[in-house]
C-alpha cells in the first residue's frame, strides 16, 4: 500500500510538471484553443453537405406553356440562378462554372405528354461539384416528376396515392449537416491533438536533453508514461467538453441528447488509448519533424476510415475488420454518436467502451516496451 501511494505521488508530481511545460508553450496552447473553438465552428457552418444555391439553365426548344412553367419551378431557396439559355450557350456557361445544371427540353414535349407518347429531357451536370451534382440531380428529378404529375392531374396538387407515407427523421429532424460535422470535428480533434501533445511532449524532452534528468530520478518508466498520458489527456478532455458545451451546443445550437458525464468517461478512456499511440510514435521518431511525418498519415488513416467521415458499411469487409481490430477510433465514433445523438446509456454502448479499453491496453503495452528500450536503454 505504501509503495502504491509513492507511485501515485510520483505520477501526480510528473503530471504537474507536464502541465507546467504545456503552459510554457503558448503556440501549443493557441493550437488547442483554436482547434476546439474556431475550427469546429467554421467547419460546421462552412462545410455543408446539402445541395444549396444551385444554378440551372433551361434550353426550351418546345416553347410551350408547360415548358415555361418548369422555369418557374426552379426557384429560391434551393436554386440561386434559374434562367433560359440557348443551345449554343451550354458549353460556355458550364465551362465557366456559371451553371452546374442545364436542362434541355425537346420540341413537342408538351404535345407528347398530352398524347401519352414517350418523351425525354436531357440534364447536363457539372460533376466537379460533387455535393451539388449528386443531391441536386435528385431534387431536379423530383421537381420535374412533380410538375408532370400536377399537369396530368389537372391541378396543382400531388396525385393521390393508395398509401400515406409519413417520414420522420430522428435525431436530426431538419437533416442539417452542421449537426453532424460539428460533433465529428470535435471527435477528430480529440484524436489529432492527443497524438500530437503526447508525442510532442516526449520529443521535446529528448531534444532539450531533459529526459536525462528523469533517468536519474527514482521513478519508473510506467510512471513517466502515465504522467505524460494523464496530463495531455486531461487537457484534451477539458477542451473537448468546453467545445461541446460552448461551441456545439451554445453557438451552433446542436442539442446534446445523452449524458455529458458518460461522454466524458468514454472520451477519457479513448484519450488514454490514443495517448499511448502518441507515445509509441514518439519513441519511433528522434526529432519533431520525424514525429510530424509519422503522425500525419496515422491521423489521416484513422480519421478517414473511422466512420466519422464516411460510413463504415461503405468500406470493404476486410478493411472494416482491420480498422475495428487495430484502431480504437471507429469504436469511439460509434460510442460518441450513440451518446451525443441518440441519448444511449451505458447499457447500450458498453461493448464499444470495452473494445477501446482492450485496444488501448495493447497500445500501452507496446508503447511501454518501446519506451523502456529507447529511453531507458
Amino acid at each position: 500500500m505504501a509503495a502504491l501511494l509513492i507511485h501515485l505521488q510520483n505520477i501526480l508530481r510528473l503530471v504537474v510538471k507536464e502541465l507546467r511545460s504545456l503552459r510554457a508553450d503558448p503556440i501549443m496552447l493557441v493550437l488547442v484553443v483554436y482547434t476546439f473553438s474556431i475550427a469546429v465552428y467554421t467547419v460546421a457552418t462552412g462545410v455543408k453537405l446539402e445541395a444549396r444555391d444551385l444554378t440551372i439553365g433551361i434550353v426550351d426548344e418546345d416553347q410551350s406553356e408547360f415548358s415555361r412553367s418548369l422555369l418557374g419551378a426552379f426557384g429560391p431557396p434551393l436554386f440561386k440562378v434559374s434562367k433560359r439559355i440557348a443551345a449554343g450557350e451550354i458549353d460556355a456557361e458550364m465551362n465557366s462554372g456559371r451553371l452546374v445544371f442545364v436542362l434541355e427540353i425537346p420540341p413537342r414535349f408538351q404535345a407528347d405528354l398530352l398524347a401519352g407518347r414517350q418523351t425525354a429531357v436531357q440534364l447536363n451536370i457539372d460533376a466537379t461539384a460533387m455535393t451539388q451534382a449528386g443531391n441536386g440531380t435528385v431534387y431536379i428529378q423530383q421537381i420535374i416528376a412533380q410538375e408532370i404529375a400536377n399537369r396530368q392531374a389537372g391541378r396543382e396538387t400531388t396525385t393521390p396515392l393508395p398509401i400515406n407515407l409519413v417520414v420522420r427523421a430522428r435525431f436530426n429532424p431538419n437533416l442539417d449537416s452542421g449537426w453532424f460535422s460539428s460533433v465529428m470535428q470535435v471527435l477528430n480533434n480529440v484524436t489529432l491533438l492527443t497524438i500530437i501533445l503526447t508525442g510532442a511532449a516526449l520529443i521535446r524532452e529528448r531534444e532539450q536533453g531533459t529526459v536525462e534528468h528523469l533517468l536519474v530520478m527514482p521513478i519508473t518508466p510506467v510512471e513517466i508514461m502515465l504522467a505524460k498520458m494523464t496530463a495531455n489527456a486531461l487537457v484534451i478532455l477539458v477542451a473537448a467538453v468546453a467545445s461541446l458545451v460552448f461551441v456545439v451546443e451554445g453557438a451552433l445550437g446542436v442539442p446534446i441528447a445523452g449524458s455529458l458525464l458518460l461522454f466524458v468517461l468514454g472520451t477519457a478512456i479513448y484519450a488514454f488509448a490514443v495517448a499511448a499511440l502518441g507515445i509509441l510514435l514518439g519513441t519511433l521518431a528522434t526529432t519533431m519533424g520525424q514525429f510530424g511525418l509519422l503522425a500525419i498519415p496515422v491521423f489521416v488513416v484513422t480519421q478517414l476510415l473511422s466512420g466519422a467521415t464516411t460510413p463504415m458499411e461503405s468500406m470493404p469487409i476486410w478493411l472494416q475488420w482491420i480498422m475495428r481490430v487495430f484502431s480504437p477510433t471507429p469504436h469511439f465514433v460509434t460510442f460518441s454518436q450513440g451518446v451525443l445523438y441518440r441519448g444511449a446509456g451505458l447499457d447500450v454502448i458498453w461493448p464499444e467502451i470495452a473494445k477501446i479499453v482492450a485496444i488501448g491496453a495493447a497500445y500501452f503495452a507496446f508503447a511501454l516496451a518501446r519506451f523502456r528500450k529507447v529511453i531507458f536503454a
